[in-house]
């Protein structure tokens, strides 16, 4: 009884642990955090959550992988946000929940492979997952779900401004969903809360110099993708900040130009962005790229 009580607590960390991943967060509570705020926001995406975490964690556990990997939540989060993107872009039929398991495993491999070759994959995983969906089922229009329209929001409401930066990363534009993230954020890392915040005032302020509509810096839309950008890069050093605000005006720049070119951006120009600062970083300190052997 005693081994059945810790296998469940060992399974149940690594799960919260794969949820709290999706912001870099090594935490179990940060984990309950993230997903109390997307259940807020959605049920439905939040039961999306919980299947697709538990088959990314179990495929990487059949597939034995390496369990210090498993139990930090590595392979849980990439298949986290496919199986709550699917919801958000199809309606929830049969289809797209098997599409839901498949992707989350498939995701699970993609994020395995990087692992192994010593590459911060970040969230790649989903992207492609992702995208394959999005481009497969195009062409079954009676899958797509129908975008709500979006409310207009009072110019200088900064509370929801700050919200929805952190509520994006998850898809999810409810205010209270952004505030339950930015509290797990925050219990398991405060300086990488802070940097966070600071970056949806930069980003924000950078989208409004390059014209970008109000009403989508308001709903977070340029904001998610610099939250992760500096919250990678969060740290007590001069040289963490300055990684950190490159990354930053690197991903809203991204994001610019897949909204201008009309592309499903998720969350690839953090990804990046991230993959240009390190390089720039590791250039800057060693004079040339090193990855694992």
């Amino acid at each position: 009884m005693a081994n059945q009580k810790q296998n469940f607590l060992t399974h149940l960390t690594s799960f919260l642990k794969g949820i709290g991943q999706i912001m870099l967060q090594n935490n179990p509570w940060t984990g309950m955090f993230f997903l109390a705020g997307i259940c807020c926001g959605s049920l439905i995406m939040g039961l999306a959550a919980v299947i697709a975490v538990m088959t990314g964690t179990f495929t990487a556990m059949l597939l034995k992988y390496d369990d210090g990997e498993i139990s930090s939540g590595l392979y849980g989060f990439s298949a986290a946000l496919v199986g709550i993107a699917l919801i958000c872009f199809f309606q929830s039929t049969i289809i797209i929940w098997i599409a839901i398991v498949a992707g989350s495993a498939l995701a699970t491999i993609i994020q395995h492979l990087f692992i192994a070759k010593g590459i911060p994959a970040f969230t790649f995983p989903f992207i492609l997952v992702t995208w394959l969906f999005l481009f497969v089922f195009r062409y079954c229009p009676a899958l797509v779900q129908p975008r709500p329209a979006l409310a207009g929001i009072t110019s200088n409401d900064y509370p929801v401004l700050f919200s929805h930066g952190f509520g994006q990363v998850i898809f999810q534009s409810n205010i209270w969903a952004g505030i339950l993230f930015m509290i797990g954020i925050f219990i398991n890392r405060p300086i990488a809360a802070i940097y966070a915040i600071v970056s949806i005032a930069v980003s924000s302020i950078i989208a409004c110099q390059l014209k970008e509509p109000a009403n989508d810096i308001y709903l977070g839309l340029l904001s998610y993708n610099a939250v992760l950008c500096a919250i990678t890069f969060a740290g007590n050093k001069a040289a963490d900040i300055i990684m950190a605000l490159i990354s930053v005006i690197l991903s809203v720049l991204i994001m610019v130009q897949m909204r201008h070119m009309n592309l499903p951006a998720l969350t690839f120009p953090f990804v990046l962005a991230t993959w240009l600062t390190i390089v720039i970083k590791m250039v800057k300190q060693t004079g040339h790229l090193k990855l694992k052997q």
